[in-house]
């Protein structure tokens, strides 16, 4: 009976060290802020690809997103140095442009290249996530802005520029 109560003290405390992670209220209000706002928007850049009929859509720029903030906010919180932290955001970009060049195709009949502009989302996704990784939110917000307003505004107004001329 002793036993068995110091072995769940032992599983309990051992548990309780490893989800000490989140310490704080303030610290959990931070990461899950920061990870929500990741996935949120992520989506909202995935969705416009989406409804532009897209393969890298709401669900593939979101997990982008959430994982790019990942990867630099655990050593951020871990308190990574500005050169690990630089290996880090250089193991993303890289890692990302290699998940993007798959959205891209080339079709052998005229030689045509789709999927530039949903690579060049994801890698933009991903850098939206970094940035809300290491705490830049309204940086990310605005740049969030920017992209959903090139890729949903400037080709209606290039479709109106060259239908005037």
């Amino acid at each position: 009976m002793i036993w068995e109560q110091e072995t769940l003290n032992v599983i309990g405390r051992t548990l309780l060290h490893e989800f000490s992670d989140l310490s704080d209220v303030e610290q959990g209000t931070r990461v899950t802020l920061r990870l929500v706002l990741a996935v949120l928007l992520g989506g909202l850049l995935g969705m416009e690809r989406e409804q532009q009929g897209k393969e890298a859509g709401v669900r593939t720029h979101m997990l982008v997103s959430l994982g790019a903030a990942l990867f630099v906010l655990v050593p951020d919180m871990a308190g990574a140095m500005d050169d690990a932290m630089s290996r880090v955001i250089q193991g993303v970009v890289a890692g990302v442009g290699f998940l993007g060049a798959g959205t891209i195709l080339k079709s052998n009949r005229n030689d045509e290249v789709k999927g530039l502009t949903t690579a060049a989302g994801v890698w933009l996704t991903a850098a939206i996530g970094v940035t809300i990784g290491l705490g830049h939110e309204a940086t990310a917000l605005l740049a969030a802005v920017m992209a959903f307003v090139i890729l949903h505004l400037v080709p209606s107004l290039m479709r109106r520029d060259s239908s005037g001329s």
